[in-house]
């Protein structure tokens, strides 16, 4: 995501300024030219057999039920749009900071269908956030109960920033 402006926030960085034909000439290069940016990003990863597959991150960090019901609609849907074709999908669904409600089995507003996901998509992994844990740890008292199917990362936004280097769309519902 925002891939094609990196080379531009580096240059700024540099301390070099476009003027606007310039930039508009730089862009029209970086998009009409193969990207030697992010080979990764610029084409979904390919497995050892040859079939490629599609790469998705949808960030939840507001403790909003719209936004993970957003969020698992997503998933489901995506997931359904690249088995209909017969390609692959890996979707991931970060989780850090208000959102871990999302994943807290005695708050969150999800949890029929987090228990739905976690039986029938296989393709669907959770990450919550070991910061959060850690900061709610401090605040309650105790670590609090997360879903026994999601994975615990060191921090969630690292992750995205990971998942985001080796490919991955990053979507916020």
């Amino acid at each position: 995501m925002f891939r094609i402006f990196r080379p531009l926030r580096a240059a700024r960085a540099a301390g070099f300024r476009l003027p606007a034909a310039g930039l508009m000439l730089a862009l029209a290069a970086m998009l009409s030219a193969p990207s030697a940016m992010s080979p990764a990003a610029a084409q979904p990863a390919e497995d050892d057999g040859g079939f490629v597959t599609h790469r998705l991150a949808l960030q939840v960090s507001d403790d909003d039920e719209a936004a993970m019901r957003s969020a698992l609609d997503i998933a489901a849907n995506v997931s359904r749009f690249y088995s209909d074709k017969a390609e692959e999908v890996d979707i991931r669904i970060v989780v850090y900071g208000p959102g871990l409600t999302m994943l807290r089995p005695d708050r969150t507003p999800v949890m029929e269908r987090l228990t739905s996901f976690e039986q029938s998509m296989p393709n669907v992994a959770f990450v919550a956030c070991g910061n959060t844990l850690d900061t709610l740890e401090r605040e309650e008292g105790s670590r609090p109960e997360i879903v026994p199917f999601a994975e615990v990362v060191e921090a969630g936004v690292a992750e995205l920033i990971r998942l985001d280097e080796e490919g991955f769309t990053i979507v916020k519902p």
